[in-house]
């Protein structure tokens, strides 16, 4: 006994509770199955005890249906009497259909095929009645009828009688079946009380071996968990689980407290950083704005150009005078709409100044047509975007074709979407080269090929900033030679008519 006790003692907490919960458990399942199965079969039979008698009531109360509505065409000869005797027949002959038709089985069996016959036997002689009423044949219905009322009365007589004796029969059962389902309740109770004291009473016992270190583990990780780090380590005083746990959580606590300290001194270490990085940040930023105010100064230019338009106009080169008008228009805008909201009127206004400009410069090559839709004029969008897509058409599609280059700009709408398109008939661009520009990457070969500075990525994350969508711009080449469409999508906002 001393050796199997200490091999148990041996056993870890979880072979103990595992083993008391496995043995405890199959005994509680292997008895409540038995009480289950028991119960079930019994509940089964206390309700099959009385089925009979459900059946037969049931039946009883379809035939005076039958009779009731049968008397009531014969009486009313309505169409809703009518239907209710049709139904109410079906509904009878349904449960007539039910009932057994053994010649060989008990007596009881016996008794019900009689009365399935009889019932046949009955609805066939109600349908005369109503047949023979329908058809005006008085005497024909009344003498059916007759032998329909004497059929009804015989055969609830026999129903009675069967449901009467079927009743005493099932009555003694449901006594029998009562008495012995309390006699089993009673042993399944005895039986659930013996298991439940002695699963407390091993329980009890285990539990008070291990709950004075658990009391202790328990108070520690409370003061972890408000936030106690300092706590004085346990002491480990065994080697079971609870053993294991305790060193665990001297560990976890001692982990922890290493892990806040490397957190704090990472924190310091990025907030460093992250300063370095904004100062970092705002010096590249100031210098990218000196060197674009270094590349050209638009005021400066815009008033030489204008006193040249000036100075052309009043000598009567009125050719020299449009062109330097367009270039100080052209420069105009830039000085006045740099950073604000323009129109898309605006816009295309640009585009055509930018265009004479080239024309002048390169005599006439580019074909430039335009089809807008007037309606969509006052539609706001950020300035300077569609000048660096028509150069970049110019750059990289046309430049090279002569006088075969054309450009196509078109202003449509698009359910609630403004849309602005401008193809060229250019080389096209390859699919890598269109995912380059989308995704912002060809700034760099933008500005190497003679952009004015403002490229394509600028473009599209002002695009972004401006409408709140990344679905922007659309980049459209079916090949080689084929040309390229940069299609531009906007919510249709319109601007004041005053601010126009």
């Amino acid at each position: 006994m001393n050796k199997k006790l200490f091999a148990f003692n041996n056993i870890s907490l979880q072979g103990k509770i595992s083993s008391i919960y496995i043995i405890t458990s199959l005994f509680v399942c292997l008895v409540n199955i038995l009480l289950i199965l028991g119960i079930n079969r019994m509940s089964k039979e206390l309700e099959l005890v009385y089925l009979d008698n459900l059946n037969l009531n049931e039946l009883s109360a379809a035939l005076k249906d039958v009779q009731t509505s049968m008397t009531d065409y014969l009486n009313a000869k309505t169409s809703d009497s009518l239907e209710e005797y049709y139904r109410s027949s079906q509904d009878f002959l349904m449960l007539v259909e039910e009932l057994s038709d053994d010649v060989s089985g008990t007596f009881y069996e016996r008794m019900k095929r009689n009365i399935k016959h009889m019932s046949a036997g009955y609805l066939e002689i109600t349908d005369q009645t109503i047949e023979a009423k329908r058809g005006r044949n008085v005497e024909k219905y009344r003498v059916r009828y007759e032998n329909a009322a004497q059929l009804y009365d015989y055969i609830n007589t026999y129903i009675n009688n069967l449901n009467n004796q079927q009743f005493k029969y099932n009555s003694e059962n449901y006594t029998k079946l009562t008495h012995a389902f309390h006699l089993f309740e009673t042993f399944g109770i005895g039986i659930i009380i013996a298991v439940i004291i002695m699963n407390v009473s091993m329980i009890v016992k285990l539990v008070g071996t291990i709950i004075s270190p658990l009391k202790d583990l328990s108070k520690s990780a409370d003061e972890v968990a408000n936030g106690n780090f300092d706590i004085e380590i346990l002491e480990v005083q065994s080697q079971d689980e609870i053993g294991v746990v305790t060193g665990a959580f001297n560990q976890m606590v001692i982990n922890i407290r290493e892990y806040i300290e490397r957190i704090r001194h990472s924190m310091e270490v990025e907030r460093v950083m992250k300063e370095n990085e904004l100062m970092m940040e705002a010096h590249l930023k100031d210098a990218q704005l000196k060197y674009l105010q270094a590349q050209i100064n638009p005021h400066f230019l815009f008033n030489t150009l204008n006193a040249g338009a000036q100075l052309a106009m009043l000598e009567g080169a009125d050719r020299t005078y449009q062109y330097v008008q367009n270039m100080a228009e052209f420069f105009r805008y830039n000085v006045k709409k740099g950073d604000e909201t323009v129109t898309i009127r605006e816009e295309i206004e640009l585009v055509d100044n930018y265009i004479y400009i080239l024309n002048v410069r390169f005599s006439g090559d580019i074909h430039y047509e335009k089809k807008v839709d007037k309606s969509l004029m006052r539609v706001e969008m950020p300035s300077m975007i569609l000048q660096p897509v028509v150069e970049n058409c110019v750059n990289h599609g046309i430049r090279e074709m002569a006088d075969e280059g054309r450009i196509w700009v078109s202003v449509y709408r698009t359910d609630d979407v403004a849309c602005i398109s401008i193809r060229d008939n250019g080389i096209g661009m390859s699919k890598e080269t269109i995912d380059k520009v989308i995704s912002g990457t060809y700034r760099e070969e933008e500005l190497a090929a003679g952009s004015n500075g403002i490229g394509m990525d600028n473009v599209i994350a002002r695009l972004k900033l401006f409408t709140e969508s990344e679905d922007v711009m659309s980049i459209i080449s079916e090949g080689k030679d084929k040309g390229t469409e940069v299609i531009i999508y906007l919510p249709v906002r319109e601007r004041e008519e005053d601010d126009v």
